[in-house]
């Protein structure tokens, strides 16, 4: 996510002090009928619909905005056309999910060090120009709300593409559960974040991997505005497909937008069957705003812990 950072470097993770991380990158895809969409039929929480959502408006409505109907917001989106979206697209956008409001006392938060854990000046680590702060736990209400709220219907789609996989593996109803078998193994350190750019920054190309557990889908939300407080920096997928040339995605986001995407791969329908896609995303290059010198806020939540 960062949009966001932390890196793969083939093996394991780190953390440091200054917040070192580890597990890079992933992103953009296409998914077709078949062995998906039975999952999808067969699993819990309904099928996929049709047509192509990753650019729409997902979200019903626009509710009030006091971090305690997070939840009731969450379930208000069309989660059959965000999973549609994750099996054509390979990402899918909600629309307005957080308030202008929410993104501003989000970023503001930057400045609070109390609040995080870690810091990471993205350039020290060749992960790009920019910086990144992960919340400790008890993560700030709103945070938290989002991270339970987004869980299950992410964890049913998740579920959907181990089935196309043909992995046994499932991801259990409440994120309380996961995150109890993340801190069995060792992962105990909370991993959402804010990231904060400037004009001239960037995030190269990623996936968030922190240890063996590893939940495939995550969320980023937009809390600057494009074109005021910044130019440029666009959320940007890519997917790597196999004995073919990589692809790529620009991810158009407004203030308050979320949008979900794989951690690490995703399944895709093939002509002999289902196959794993390489996914890794970053940012582009900031440039100043027409009401800023440039700045951007984002908000990751991943869903497993770090080691």
């Amino acid at each position: 996510m960062r949009q966001m950072a932390l890196r793969d470097g083939g093996a394991g993770t780190a953390d440091t002090a200054e917040g070192n991380a580890a597990g890079r990158r992933a992103m953009e895809g296409k998914v077709a009928d078949g062995a998906l969409a039975r999952a999808a039929r067969d699993g819990a929480g309904g099928g996929v619909a049709g047509g192509a959502f990753a650019q729409t408006a997902l979200h019903a409505g626009n509710p009030a905005v006091d971090g305690a109907d997070i939840a009731a917001r969450v379930g208000a989106l069309d989660w059959a056309a965000i999973e549609e979206s994750l099996n054509a697209e390979g990402y899918a956008v909600a629309r307005g999910l957080l308030a202008a409001q929410e993104c501003r006392a989000l970023a503001a938060g930057y400045a609070d060090a109390a609040q995080f854990r870690s810091r990471v000046v993205m350039a020290r680590h060749g992960f790009g120009r920019g910086e990144y702060q992960y919340f400790a736990y008890p993560l700030p209400d709103l945070v938290a709300r989002l991270r339970e709220a987004l869980y299950l219907p992410l964890a049913r789609i998740a579920n959907h593409w181990n089935a196309a996989l043909g992995e046994a593996a499932r991801f259990p109803g409440q994120h309380a559960k996961y995150l109890a078998q993340c801190h069995a193994a060792g992962q105990v350190r909370p991993t959402p974040l804010l990231l904060q750019y400037g004009a001239g920054d960037y995030n190269c190309l990623h996936q968030d991997l922190y240890g063996e557990h590893v939940f495939p889908l995550q969320a980023a939300f937009l809390l600057s505005r494009p074109g005021e407080d910044f130019g440029g920096g666009e959320f940007v997928l890519t997917e790597q497909r196999p004995r073919m040339q990589s692809r790529a995605a620009v991810v158009p986001l407004g203030l308050g937008d979320a949008v979900i995407f794989p951690v690490r791969h995703r399944p895709v329908q093939g002509t002999r069957g289902v196959y794993r896609v390489n996914m890794r995303h970053g940012v582009s290059r900031l440039v100043p705003g027409s009401k800023g010198p440039g700045q951007r806020h984002t908000l990751g939540v991943i869903f497993h812990d770090a080691a």
